[in-house]
């Protein structure tokens, strides 16, 4: 107990008040809303993907699957069209949802923000030379230079009208036309200042500013593949979650540009046919680590069904279905997870240790790595089968690690099972009590 009083101390002191700053800071949560913006497509696109590549071998004699195969083939160029104009083009709609998400937040035109974002990031994307849209940046490569781009237009645009640095039209004038009068001179700022530092870029070091973007986030985007950079992830969602803040939200807000960089290269390598190199994906992260939702809690769910406890017993029942599609809320507040050192440990130790054997499943090519954005709510059988293509190892992976989950929480679950049946058992004897204390006293 002294040393959970002592981390507990160090999260509400230190860690909590700083993850609260950062959770509520406008940029974040813009980044964050920008992301679910662009999720709709993403996720689609995925679909189409994986339509595209069949799950079966070339040689398959499977009916169904030498079916699927053949008419894949035959349309191929057909069936990636829309593959090409959603997930293909993912960071237009990231442009477009951060810089929207950020002007909104500062109470200012979402829209043509966000057309300014996008025409700063399609001005520094563009090889000066081709004359044609950067479409070798408008996947994952892309995803750092559009939030950069998304926040410099927004911050631009407010700096500007902060200053009264506009040009004003008469009352009388119509709202839209006043508008597109004010963004004269943010237009004419971004282009006399990205496409400068893009030819600048271009001639001076053979790069666009995508391509040197990426070189300095790439050491960020390589030690996120690493096992300790997904383990000291999980932690602080863990750790957050537990003093009451939503830990998830948070942390993946921070990571939604490493998820669709990683992703984005992912399908990428995928079509082309080539090695998968990213380990750590949005996929990877809901539906192996998070088995049920932060804390892998499908399986403390699974034993509350079972429980001789009225409360847990009831809960689980409640608990169960949403538990299945990765949502645990009613478990985290209802049993409570939050602030219990009895679960302390399980909620904490079960998603590390899924973390470390799904690592070593994926790095040693047992099960494949991901290359399709799901929902993240999709049960985890489904979504860790989808991600890596309809494989079917992933699904017994899943299965392996639940039954782990439910070994790790068994033990500490019967010690809170044992004192909720004590306190259960004290209210049925003091009830009773009191009703034949009641009845002695109508006699």
């Amino acid at each position: 107990m002294k040393i959970y009083d002592k981390v507990m101390t160090v999260v509400e002191k230190h860690i909590a008040p700083l993850a609260a700053k950062i959770g509520s800071q406008k940029h974040v949560r813009a980044m964050r809303d920008g992301f679910i913006i662009a999720m709709p497509f993403i996720i689609v696109g995925s679909f189409i993907l994986i339509f595209a590549f069949p799950p079966f071998a070339e040689d398959t004699q499977n009916g169904f699957g030498r079916a699927w195969l053949d008419f894949a083939t035959k349309n191929f160029d057909a069936i990636m069209m829309p593959y090409n104009m959603s997930m293909g083009i993912m960071t237009i709609f990231v442009s477009l949802g951060v810089a929207y998400s950020l002007a909104r937040a500062y109470a200012m035109d979402g829209i043509t923000c966000a057309c300014l974002s996008l025409m700063s990031f399609l001005l520094i994307a563009a090889p000066a030379t081709d004359g044609g849209l950067p479409a070798g940046h408008m996947g994952g490569t892309g995803i750092f230079t559009a939030v950069l781009t998304a926040f410099f237009s927004v911050e631009l645009v407010r700096f500007l009208q902060r200053h009264n640095i506009t040009i004003r039209m008469p009352e009388q004038v119509p709202p839209a036309i006043a508008r597109c009068f004010e963004m004269l001179i943010p237009v004419l700022i971004v282009f006399l200042t990205l496409y400068p530092l893009s030819l600048f870029a271009q001639s001076q070091f053979g790069m666009l500013i995508p391509d040197a973007v990426m070189q300095l986030f790439k050491p960020l985007v390589s030690a996120s593949n690493t096992l300790p950079a997904i383990i000291g992830a999980l932690l602080v969602s863990q750790l957050l979650w537990f003093a009451g803040i939503h830990g998830a939200a948070i942390v993946v807000g921070l990571l939604s540009p490493i998820f669709l960089t990683n992703i984005g290269a992912n399908t990428a390598a995928f079509v082309a046919g080539e090695p998968i190199p990213n380990i750590f994906t949005q996929p990877f992260w809901d539906f192996y680590i998070f088995i049920g939702g932060s804390g892998a809690t499908l399986a403390l769910a699974i034993l509350m069904v079972f429980s001789r406890s009225v409360h847990l017993r009831s809960l689980g029942r409640m608990s169960a279905v949403p538990g299945f599609f990765q949502i645990n809320e009613p478990i985290i507040f209802g049993a409570p997870i939050v602030m219990n050192p009895m679960l302390f440990i399980p909620f904490v130790f079960a998603p590390i240790v899924n973390a470390v054997i799904a690592y070593i499943a994926v790095h040693g090519g047992l099960v494949g790595m991901g290359v399709a954005t799901t929902p993240w709510t999709t049960p985890a059988i489904i979504g860790a089968s989808w991600g890596a293509g309809w494989t079917f190892a992933p699904v017994l992976l899943v299965l392996g690690l639940l039954v782990i989950d439910l070994l790790i929480y068994l033990p500490f679950f019967r010690m809170f099972e044992k004192q909720l049946l004590e306190q259960e058992g004290k209210t049925e004897v003091s009830s009773s009590s009191k009703e034949v204390s009641g009845e002695g006293v109508t006699a």
